[in-house]
């Protein structure tokens, strides 16, 4: 019997996102999309453990999928953005700082998909550890309907980033 399921170097991928739906539903799709292209290629999710928003969107798709989800939440997030039941197993930090230091560890991978200042902050701290040599993880960005081009014209993000010294 043949099964669609394609096997990834990635065993674990930590996706970025928002605790928010987002203004458009396409958002929603892409985040759910994400959720069943991870269970395609037998992948688990790290993500930040919250049960809403596009977060809470990939998570459970991939649960729903038969994956294993590791979240990671601060305790001061806990009872704003953990609502409902949360899918698969999510452990409590201190705070923003560990928690992202927890995701990284666990994670083979980073994928940034929508998101607000929270994916803003988290995915240009796991690129600088790349270059810091704190890592050596891929780290992706899901650029649905351009939400990301500004970021992407900004000259560290070119195929060959420009040494900080020479932008001024």
């Amino acid at each position: 019997m043949k099964s669609d399921i394609m096997v990834s170097k990635f065993k674990r991928i930590c996706v970025f996102c928002g605790s928010s739906q987002g203004k458009k539903s396409n958002y929603q799709d892409a985040a759910i999309e994400l959720g069943k292209k991870l269970i395609s290629r037998n992948i688990d999710l790290v993500f930040g453990g919250v049960s809403i928003g596009l977060m809470g969107l990939v998570s459970q798709a991939v649960h729903d999928g038969g994956r294993h989800n590791f979240g990671v939440i601060p305790k001061t997030l806990m009872h704003t953005e953990l609502t409902g039941e949360t899918v698969g197993k999510v452990k409590v930090v201190p705070d923003m700082h560990q928690r992202k230091t927890e995701m990284a560890r666990h994670s083979d991978a980073f994928i940034a998909l929508l998101g607000g200042y929270g994916t803003l902050d988290e995915l240009p701290e796991v690129i600088s550890w790349a270059q810091l040599g704190i890592h050596d993880k891929l780290v992706g960005l899901l650029n649905v309907d351009g939400y990301y081009n500004s970021l992407l014209s900004h000259p560290c993000f070119s195929p060959h980033p420009t040494p900080l010294g020479s932008w001024f």
